[in-house]
């Protein structure tokens, strides 16, 4: 990876209060450490930074950074982390990481796909993406940008493992060797065509049941009709006495 050239400054606001103030002038908080230097505060322009992330193929960058009166001219750094506002996006702190030309650094870098799958193209499958970032280790100079996987030549039922992955010269790709990075899975139309097929028969299932619980409801009403003519028939019998009263009388 061929390193860019920034500019930074000492930076004494670490408040709360102050950093938002920084902010506010075009300015992003930073920390610059390693494991033979100490941790310093630095600020760098916004657009500056800016102009840079929008030219990189991923936020791993190189930077031969120069920190204004630093005895050194410059200080070759990887951007370790980024902090973005989870709304506008905008950078709102950044770590870099010093590093010595010489010495092997470990960074994650994005897995980048290339082509489309035979699987996908003809069979209908679907590229299943498992893993979208690799921890490769290297010198600075060699690290590379993205690892790129020509996924084109993948049928389906196929996977690509880590193993299987052909790393950038001076690079060494870390991790389960058996691990998989991507795969091309088969339609999943053909998948739901049985429980389709279930579902239609539960359903009716549900109207027969529906159905004998109506024919049991019209059955029970000749009994309810029956009882009211019994009510009806019991005055009459009550009538009779009254009957047999008047005819003594008479």
């Amino acid at each position: 990876m061929k390193s860019v050239a920034l500019k930074a400054y000492p930076r004494s606001q670490v408040q709360r209060a102050e950093v938002k103030k920084l902010r506010a002038a075009g300015r992003v908080p930073a920390t610059i450490y390693g494991r033979q230097v100490e941790p310093q505060n630095l600020e760098v322009n916004y657009e500056e930074l800016a102009d840079l992330l929008h030219h990189s193929v991923s936020e791993n960058l190189l930077v031969d950074l120069s920190v204004d009166s630093d005895a050194r001219a410059k200080r070759l750094a990887l951007v370790q982390e980024i902090q973005h506002h989870p709304l506008s996006g905008k950078v709102l702190h950044i770590d870099f990481h010093e590093v010595a030309v010489d010495e092997k650094v470990t960074v994650s870098v994005p897995v980048e796909t290339v082509g489309e799958p035979v699987g996908v193209k003809v069979g209908g499958g679907t590229l299943e993406h498992v893993l979208f970032k690799l921890k490769v280790r290297c010198l600075p100079k060699d690290l590379p940008e993205q690892i790129a996987v020509d996924v084109s030549a993948m049928e389906i039922g196929k996977s690509l493992h880590i193993g299987d992955l052909v790393a950038p010269a001076g690079v060494e790709i870390l991790g389960d060797k058996s691990r998989t990075v991507v795969a091309v899975a088969a339609p999943r139309a053909e998948e739901e065509v049985a429980p389709v097929a279930d579902a239609t028969k539960a359903a009716g299932d549900v109207e027969m049941t529906k159905e004998k619980k109506e024919e049991g409801a019209e059955g029970t009403a000749p009994a309810k009709a029956a009882g009211d003519k019994k009510a009806e028939a019991k005055p009459e019998t009550k009538a009779k006495p009254e009957a047999k009263a008047e005819a003594k009388k008479k």
